[in-house]
């Protein structure tokens, strides 16, 4: 299985899990988006692209936005 490496040198195994393209079925099987197949989820094709998430990982502060001001929220 191949590895890559993300912008923050975090390091992604190359697979349909990790892929932009895949579909998570309700049964937990996979479809590749691109392909139109049901998959494994070692498999990877020529059309793989790192999802979103993992293209973030290891961002610093996680990628959470810091808001100016508080608030303060009461559940009751």
């Amino acid at each position: 299985m191949e590895t890559v490496m993300n912008a923050y040198h975090i390091k992604v195994n190359k697979m349909c899990a990790s892929c932009k393209h895949k579909e998570c079925m309700s049964d937990g099987s996979r479809v590749c988006q691109k392909m139109g197949l049901k998959v494994e989820q070692r498999y990877c094709c020529r059309h793989w692209e790192m999802n979103d998430g993992l293209k973030n990982a290891g961002l610093q502060n996680g990628g959470v936005v810091r808001l100016k001001g508080t608030a303060e929220i009461v559940i009751q």
